[in-house]
């Protein structure tokens, strides 16, 4: 696997991307791919480490060693084969994932982890580029109709799957354009959506069809996206399709119901980001909330807030404030401890580079008027978290004396995603979860059924919010259960 010595004579090589002042004056990507030479001693570097932890790291159980191998032989199209042959959408993860795969890595143990996300992405990129990335239709029909309701990375690979079984898949998309959260949750500069646009136009050669600004069943809730013109009902569906996947995202936003969150200019990330992406598409978007010379404050910590810095920053913001309520992570984590688990240290991303006000263990109190509705500040307190001797629980209590404010003309609440929308579920008639999720196993007879005969359920809408990569492995598994429901048995992949 790679070179015997590599790991002792090549050290990690990060990817190239452009300055952070440079880059801010765009929405295009800015990290660059490997060359084939860098890739190729990145490649080299995998260890022959006896139990590839990498690979039970990588939801969907990557083949990370063999593609290594392939990289640092020069087999770059047969190292694409053997990407593709457990991941539909390898340019996705390869720009977006955080690499569980990576902390997993034997070499992390006490150095410096294989750059294995880096490979992945000059594979894809080089596989595009060579043009040895086309449709592949069926070579037969099965007479079968599948509905796959939602269009991101979930639906994206259950319905890719489904068609190359023979099944005839239409994939239904409640916005204007096919893509989900990949389309407009996800900030341009760190996935252009032209890759979505020739995956779609691939799906459409292999017998897909898309049906966008299509919603099925009802909405509920604020700071859920709908571009939606026209509207079916769960019955119509079930009558005229053999088997309907649920594979929408998990797009119920957690609020903050604090004194002044009526305040114009108080909104969630996903009012902001979306408006955005669809700007960078070339639409006129009416009364877009912009960051543009406004103090900025993001409240969460993770991705999503992480992508607000930099759509903010992008934008023109005075300043950029990011609060989280947990306290600071350790700089390093306590390998010895966590490998080859996904480990608890700090995270800083591109978008905090670009500049950023970061702060832990920060509670909003409440937000204050400027006398005309609109927010102008926030009052915050700094909390403490102890472990509670009675329960082993972390309890979180407020420093007495701790409170202060910040000017804050435009406030985004990126602090996760509680569930799916409701009413689509409750359309359906499908039990829930104590956590609102669709109720499926992904085990045993009937993987990915429902409790509703001939619905099925994948990704954020049954798991909850979680990583592109997740949503992809849940898709292609929930494809194979339906293959099996309707064919009685299945040749692809788990």
């Amino acid at each position: 696997m790679g070179k015997v010595t590599g790991f002792l004579e090549f050290q990690r090589l990060q990817e190239a991307s452009e300055d952070a002042k440079t880059r801010l004056g765009h929405y295009r990507e800015f990290v660059l791919h490997l060359t084939d030479e860098e890739a190729s001693r990145q490649g080299a570097r995998c260890m022959d480490c006896g139990i590839p932890f990498c690979q039970s790291g990588c939801p969907v159980n990557n083949i990370i060693p063999d593609w290594n191998d392939l990289v640092y032989r020069g087999n770059w199209k047969l190292a694409l084969d053997t990407l593709h042959s457990t991941n539909n959408f390898p340019e996705f993860t390869g720009r977006v994932c955080p690499a569980p795969c990576e902390a997993s890595c034997t070499l992390n143990i006490n150095n410096d982890a294989v750059g294995i996300k880096s490979i992945e992405h000059a594979i894809i990129d080089k596989g595009w580029e060579e043009g040895w990335v086309v449709p592949q239709p069926s070579a037969h029909r099965t007479g079968k109709k599948v509905a796959v309701v939602g269009s991101g990375p979930a639906g994206l690979a259950c319905a890719q799957q489904l068609a190359r079984a023979g099944h005839d898949v239409t994939v239904f998309e409640k916005n204007d354009r096919i893509g989900g959260l990949l389309r407009y949750g996800i900030p341009d500069f760190k996935l252009e959506k032209s890759h979505i646009d020739r995956r779609v136009e691939q799906m459409k050669a292999e017998g897909v069809a898309f049906r966008a600004g299509v919603l099925v069943g009802e909405l509920d809730g604020a700071g859920v996206n709908d571009l939606s013109k026209e509207r079916i009902g769960p019955a119509q569906l079930l009558e005229e399709f053999d088997a309907v996947a649920l594979t929408g995202g998990a797009e119920a936003p957690r609020d903050l119901p604090v004194p002044g969150r009526e305040l114009r200019g108080v909104h969630f990330a996903m009012e902001f980001l979306p408006q955005q992406n669809r700007t960078v598409a070339g639409d006129k978007v009416a009364n877009q909330i912009l960051a543009t010379g406004k103090h900025v404050v993001v409240i969460g910590g993770g991705d999503t807030g992480s992508d607000c810095v930099g759509t903010s920053n992008r934008q023109g913001a005075e300043s950029v404030t990011q609060f989280e309520l947990m306290p600071q992570p350790p700089q390093q984590e306590n390998k010895p401890l966590t490998w080859p688990n996904w480990p608890y240290k700090l995270r800083t991303s591109s978008s905090h580079e670009e500049g950023c006000e970061r702060d832990w263990a920060v509670t909003t109190k409440r937000f204050v008027d400027d006398g005309k509705g609109n927010v102008k500040g926030l009052v915050a307190a700094r909390v403490e978290w102890k472990k509670d001797e009675a329960t082993g629980q972390m309890k979180m209590s407020e420093v007495p004396g701790s409170e202060f404010e910040l000017p804050a003309d435009l406030v985004l609440f990126a602090m996760g995603f509680v569930s799916p929308v409701g009413k689509v579920l409750e359309a359906f008639g499908v039990d829930k979860d104590p956590r609102g999720n669709a109720k499926a196993a992904t085990d045993g007879a009937g993987c990915y059924a429902t409790n509703v005969p001939k619905v099925f359920a994948a990704g954020d809408m049954r798991r909850g919010q979680s990583l592109v990569v997740w949503a992809i492995r849940e898709g292609r598994q929930c494809a194979r259960a339906i293959d099996e429901f309707l064919m009685g048995e299945s040749t692809l992949p788990r």
